[in-house]
């Protein structure tokens, strides 16, 4: 160990300010004695040395900042001269530290301060750590010296045994700091200074070898690169010249890699889009021309470079929700549902963006929507007008007949003439990461030994998932979170549970009369007098031929028929009038309609002859069914077999499904149990067989819903009475005679208005589902909530005095 430090006799001397710059013990420098403060403190020193033996003594201290350490060196002026470059200077050789006290007086202009030296010393011998403690600081010391070739100076190093002289020969090292250097001055103990010597040589060496390592493995890159330039420049001038000698033209491969290859890094590709891309290009550059895998890569580069993969168009519907909502109500009439849930994807689409919520853990504000409706209610024109409302581009994705699950999720490129799927397509042909996809006929997509295409749509249309989608064809991440998916379909029942559970179902039912009415007016008829080359003031169409249009002529959920219709009158006018049988300007009503395309087609119930009347005979009902088409009204007929033909039994025609086959079933057991009740005949229901028919037996029926039909259809049978021709109805009935809810309340309401009803008969707990209904609707139908079916039997059968056959049918 270090022996406790002593004082010297105390020392009075100049102070000769080092400015950032740091003299230890042992060290010679010479400083510039241009600098007054140098000057004055060896001026002062040499006026004090004619009265002193021995050379001139300055005290050396560091200055940071304006501050100075409480410890400096003694030093003295070996030498007064001229510096290498002729200016004035002295030598100055560090002798010893010195603890500095305080200020005192002195000859000259130089700050004289008292001082105290401090013993260095180690005892002999040295302690065995210590004596390690030197080989590993000389070691160190000359690897460091032999790098930089200081040869000389090794021998100098090696030759010093002193401990504190081995310490402070490290302040010659350039690669210490200031503040390294004043912890080597400020360190009394010379072990403590070695061992901080040691360390921070250690560091140093251990920082000059990580730089080292980096500039090798720089240096080894270019090289690298030099040489596969070189490489490449002459396998081009090789291929060249064996062009040349076969006689072929054209553009060579490595040109053509070069192109993809400068393609590549010019576009704006994602990171990892374009560290696959690179390595395709690698792979072309080291194919031969005659492999077929050459162009399956340029096929793959060429989709890769021209998806949109940074691309987004401004949501302009966005920033002007009411803009939006304006172009949305001028494009469609009705459908108020779809309408709302665009608005408000759009406001709070818009109250993210001003929060900065644009992206959140990489997903995007995107939307799934399923919009389902029968034919014709505009399913597929809506998807247009969503995307001219919020200002995006738009798609249109025929699913209808597809089978292979590869056409949404592409082909595998092992495959001769793969492709991608036609999602990756639709975003290539919008231009933009962003489009509006009208996902059509999503229904009617169907599944064999190819796949299940439904279930590829899974990825798609999971908003928790498709910001990572893969197509089997890029095999690179396509972010789907910010598109837009519109999927229509006819019947709801056709999608898959678990595709249906992933979108947002909007039903569109309908439309009303008045509805048609406006849509024919403002869309149809200037869209048909267009194409029937007649402008608008030409051919006029009254509002009474428009509504007859509608209601007669036309019976259907949709518009498509009435516009047909449309067309069919505007070309009848345009043919007369070019036949001289016409003059324009004409307007069109509804006494006109008959002489230019017919008679109507449905005429209501209500309309017709009583005799004429599907209703006019007991056994008849007239009940209410949802179709693909929409809502329908459907007839239900009974009749009892002759008692000689056959014992008691239950026939069902009409191509009726399960469900309704046991439908009739409860309706039969129901009257036979409470007939005495209800003052039925039901000895007639034992003993002879029940015909109960469905008309249109080529279309399949299925459902609970027509089990009170079948009930009043019984009953109406066996009391003789005749059903109300007003009066349709729409429940399940069970064993005990409660009337059950049902589904698709609006779409039947919606038919029984097209078909002149004006009393409804549903469930009581279906009642909710009529605030769905269009007011103008429950204005003109008196609508009946009932949770028995003896008060349908009350409200549906006429009175016994109201004309009823007196006997029952029996059938053929």
């Amino acid at each position: 160990m270090a022996a406790e430090s002593t004082a010297f006799t105390p020392l009075t001397l100049p102070v000769l300010p080092l400015d950032d710059e740091v003299v230890l013990p042992g060290m010679v420098v010479p400083l510039d004695l241009n600098d007054p403060d140098v000057r004055a403190a060896v001026e002062a020193a040499q006026a004090a040395a004619r009265t002193e033996p021995g050379k001139p003594k300055v005290l050396l201290v560091p200055r940071v900042d304006g501050t100075y350490p409480g410890t400096g060196v003694l030093g003295t002026v070996e030498q007064v001269g001229r510096l290498a470059d002729g200016d004035p200077g002295a030598l100055i050789r560090g002798r010893g530290r010195v603890r500095i006290g305080a200020g005192t007086t002195g000859p000259g202009a130089a700050l004289w301060v008292e001082g105290t030296r401090i013993d260095e010393q180690v005892p002999e011998p040295l302690p065995g750590h210590v004596g390690e403690l030197v080989k590993e600081y000389k070691a160190l010391a000359t690897a460091w010296l032999r790098k930089r070739g200081a040869w000389q100076v090794v021998d100098r190093v090696q030759a010093i045994d002193d401990v504190s002289a081995l310490a402070d020969n490290s302040g010659y090292s350039p690669f210490l700091t200031t503040a390294q250097k004043i912890e080597l001055l400020e360190t009394a103990d010379p072990v403590a200074r070695l061992k901080l010597a040691t360390q921070q040589l250690r560091d140093h060496l251990a920082e000059q070898d990580v730089a080292e390592t980096i500039a090798k493995d720089v240096q080894e890159g270019v090289d690298k690169q030099q040489r596969e330039f070189l490489l490449r420049r002459q396998l081009e001038a090789v291929r060249k010249e064996l062009r040349e000698l076969n006689g072929e033209n054209g553009k060579d491969s490595a040109e053509e890699s070069d192109d993809y290859r400068a393609r590549v890094e010019a576009a704006d590709l994602p990171e990892k889009v374009r560290e696959a891309a690179l390595k395709e290009v690698d792979k072309l550059e080291r194919s031969s021309d005659q492999s077929p895998e050459g162009s399956w890569i340029r096929t793959w580069l060429d989709t890769v470079l021209e998806l949109p993969w940074n691309e987004r168009t401004d949501d302009t519907g966005v920033y002007d929700i009411q803009g939006a909502k304006a172009v949305l109500d001028a494009e469609h009439a009705g459908l108020q549902d779809v309408k709302e849930r665009i608005t408000e994807y759009l406001a709070v689409r818009k109250r993210r963006g001003d929060r900065g919520l644009g992206v959140v853990g990489g997903r995007r504000g995107g939307a799934v929507l399923a919009l389902v409706g029968p034919p014709g209610v505009g399913k597929t024109s809506l998807g247009e007008s969503v995307a001219h409302a919020m200002g995006r581009k738009f798609v249109r994705v025929a699913l209808g007949g597809v089978r292979d699950e590869a056409e949404i999720r592409g082909h595998r490129r092992t495959y001769v003439g793969a492709l991608p799927g036609r999602i990756v397509r639709a975003i290539k042909e919008a231009g933009s990461m962003n489009p509006v996809v009208l996902l059509d006929e999503i229904d009617k997509v169907g599944s064999d030994f190819r796949g299940d295409p439904a279930a590829a749509l899974l990825e798609v249309l999971d908003p928790a998932q498709n910001h990572t989608f893969r197509d089997h064809y890029l095999e690179v991440e396509l972010d789907l979170s910010d598109v837009v998916f519109l999927a229509t379909a006819n019947v709801l029942e056709a999608i898959p549970e678990a595709l249906l559970d992933r979108m947002e179902l909007v039903r569109l039912d309908g439309y009303t009369e008045d509805e048609k009415v406006v849509i024919a007016r403002d869309h149809l008829l200037p869209r048909q007098l267009e194409r029937a080359g007649l402008d608008q003031d030409e051919v006029t169409l009254d509002e009474s031929a428009l509504r007859k249009l509608a209601g007669e002529y036309t019976r259907e959920a949709g518009v498509r028929t009435l516009e047909r219709s449309i067309a069919r009158l505007l070309r009848k006018v345009a043919a007369q009038h070019e036949l001289g049988e016409r003059e324009l300007p004409f307007t069109v009503t509804d006494g006109d309609l008959r002489g230019l395309i017919g008679r109507p087609h449905h005429v209501p119930e209500s309309a017709q002859d009583p005799a004429e009347r599907r209703t006019a005979v007991p056994g008849v009902a007239t009940g209410l069914a949802v179709t693909g088409a929409g809502g329908d009204v459907l007839y239900v007929e009974a009749s009892l077999a002759d008692p000689e033909t056959g014992g008691a039994g239950l026939t069902l025609t009409g191509q009726l499904g399960d469900v309704m086959k046991e439908s009739a079933q409860i309706a039969l057991s129901f009257l036979r149990s409470h007939g005495a009740e209800l003052e039925l005949p039901v000895a007639d229901l034992l003993d002879r067989g029940v015909h109960i028919h469905f008309p249109a037996g080529a279309v399949p029926k299925d459902g609970p819903s027509a089990g009170i039909t079948m009930t009043t259809a019984l009953a109406s049978l066996l009391s003789g009475r005749l059903v109300r021709t007003d009066v349709a109805m729409t429940g399940e009935v069970s064993l005990t005679g409660r009337v059950l809810p049902i589904g698709g309340v609006k779409q039947k309401l919606l038919a029984a208005h097209r078909a002149g009803v004006t009393t409804v008969v549903i469930p009581k707990r279906n009642e909710p589902d009529l605030d769905d209904v269009p007011a103008e609707v429950l204005d003109k139908l008196d609508v009946h909530a009932v949770t028995d079916v003896r008060q349908v039997l009350e409200l549906a059968l006429a009175p016994a005095t109201s004309g009823a056959a007196p006997e029952v049918p029996v059938a053929a």
